[in-house]
């Protein structure tokens, strides 16, 4: 399927920051139209300023807090309020957690499940049904290298990138045959403020965090290609299959040195 972006309209959630704000950059240059969703109404200004002004689209912001039970049902009826078709959905919006058991914050735990898995759900299936009536569209989500694998003191976490690629690689088989691409981008370590506010800051530098750029990049030559998954840099690729050729009990049991001095 020929992917068209200029004059279209894309939603990319979370997109304040990070993975988020560097799809809107490279949408924008594409000739996309965008709506920038995420909590800090005041990066989202200056971000659709950037984007504006460097290449001539338009953007629109809704500010929304995911984490909230139905935003995302909300979210998607004031951008049709607006007159927006959204061709392109990123579902970027995420939140991490380090910690062992006995340190969780549940309530924090529970957060991350509503953002993560129920409204990326909500929006995922809302707009494949869209897209999928109209014949044509496409979906974005983010998993991660541990969509792969669980991961110690990252349990809750690993468990909801799982629940993403699981869900959307099976949205993917279904919505072939209507139109629409279904894709999971997995990145691994990537430098942006994910581990500063997951409650290992430093994190990223400290590991060799790829940038955003190539990994917006990996997730797009991707989708461009309809492909179902991509884990962005060989080094990752290769680490996303050896949790699939080691024993279940061993690969966990290893994880567990990542980030032990953490939990």
């Amino acid at each position: 399927m020929l992917k068209v972006y200029a004059d279209r309209w894309g939603l990319v959630t979370g997109a304040s920051s990070g993975i988020g704000a560097e799809f809107a950059r490279q949408l924008a240059a594409r000739g996309m139209h965008l709506v920038l969703v995420a909590r800090r109404e005041d990066r989202l200004q200056t971000l659709a300023r950037e984007l504006e002004a460097a290449h001539g689209i338009r953007c629109e912001i809704v500010p929304a807090d995911l984490s909230q039970p139905h935003a995302g049902r909300q979210l998607l009826a004031e951008v049709s309020r607006r007159g927006i078709v959204v061709e392109l959905l990123v579902n970027n919006a995420g939140l991490g957690m380090v910690s062992s058991v006995q340190k969780t914050d549940l309530g924090r735990a529970m957060e991350l499940i509503q953002v993560n898995v129920m409204g990326l759900t909500e929006l995922t299936l809302l707009m494949a049904k869209e897209m999928a009536d109209r014949g044509h569209g496409g979906i974005i989500n983010i998993g991660s290298i541990v969509s792969f694998q669980p991961v110690g003191y990252m349990g809750v976490y690993a468990a909801s990138k799982a629940y993403v690629l699981h869900f959307s690689e099976a949205l993917w088989a279904e919505m072939r045959s209507h139109g629409v691409t279904v894709t999971t981008l997995c990145p691994g370590t990537t430098r942006t403020e994910f581990f500063d506010t997951s409650g290992v800051p430093g994190w990223a530098e400290k590991n060799r965090g790829a940038d955003v750029a190539s990994v917006v990049r990996a997730g797009l030559k991707a989708f461009d290609a309809g492909r179902q998954y991509v884990v962005a840099g060989w080094a990752n690729y290769l680490v996303s299959l050896a949790a699939r050729l080691a024993t279940r009990a061993t690969v966990v049991k290893s994880s567990m040195g990542i980030f032990r001095n953490h939990g």
